[in-house]
């Protein structure tokens, strides 16, 4: 395991290994979110509100979505040691991040979709992001695998993992997936007639689907019934999602309408 970026590079500042690549997937998506704006011909300045309400929204939720894990209160940390120290949930910091673009779009009144703008950047972003997890968590569950992991007793004791044991490197298996994603969303399905706003949709369900499944290999607390925490929240929201995409389908709404060309007319 690398806390920090000395410990991964040997030499250098003792900053925290998973926030620098989280940084890092942030820079990287921003780059993206730019090249795709400029694109599409995005020229209305109210989508940085939007840029704004989706990061605030992840921040804030990424930690409280982790907050109230026991029925009993006496277990959970305070609101501000949550905030301050707590731990953080991807899933959180999405559905943080879609409630504050719509909040920021609430209030500055943008009209368009804006799904298709941040899909790629998101999933570039998640998969830089989880290298930082990969060099710092708990990797999951044994395998007899032969690409299993296994740590040093130090690094088992400092995850709170088994030693000397091969371990799933569920964290190699989502980094895989957020490229693969990037990679058909960025040379593929954006140049696709897609519904406006619904690239962002099939890249979530696609993810969610993605983690309900690899939360089998994470070796994360069961919570009820042999389901994780982030399982359960999943087994809600990927019917949600599907029927959406169905509806969509079905009503004709998913495929984008073709471009009127300058010479047709319409006839009345």
């Amino acid at each position: 395991m690398f806390p920090t970026l000395q410990d991964l590079l040997g030499w250098g500042p003792r900053i925290d290994t998973h926030s620098a690549f989280v940084a890092l997937g942030m820079l990287a998506a921003g780059v993206v979110f730019l090249i795709e704006r400029r694109r599409r011909r995005v020229t209305d300045h109210r989508i940085w509100y939007l840029v704004l309400g989706a990061l605030a929204g992840a921040s804030l939720l990424a930690r409280l979505g982790t907050w109230a894990q026991h029925l009993d209160p006496t277990k959970n940390l305070s609101l501000i040691e949550q905030l301050s120290f707590g731990n953080a949930s991807m899933l959180s910091a999405l559905v943080g991040a879609w409630l504050g673009v719509h909040v920021a779009k609430r209030i500055v009144r943008y009209p368009d979709r804006s799904g298709d703008l941040f899909a790629p950047a998101v999933a570039l972003a998640m998969a830089i992001g989880r290298i930082g997890c990969l060099l710092t968590e708990k990797p999951g569950t044994p395998t007899h695998a032969s690409w299993g992991i296994v740590l040093s007793p130090e690094a088992a004791a400092y995850t709170g993992a088994a030693s000397g044991v091969p371990l799933h490197p569920s964290f190699v298996y989502e980094i895989a997936f957020h490229a693969v994603a990037f990679a058909l969303l960025w040379f593929w399905l954006r140049w696709r007639p897609i519904a406006p706003g619904e690239l962002l949709t099939l890249y979530i369900a696609g993810y969610a689907v993605f983690r309900f499944l690899i939360e089998f290999v994470r070796g994360n607390e069961v919570a009820w019934m042999g389901l994780t925490r982030p399982q359960l929240f999943l087994a809600v929201t990927i019917p949600l999602l599907f029927a959406r995409i169905i509806w969509m389908l079905r009503t004709g709404r998913f495929r984008a309408p073709a471009p009127v060309r300058s010479h047709e007319r319409v006839l009345v």
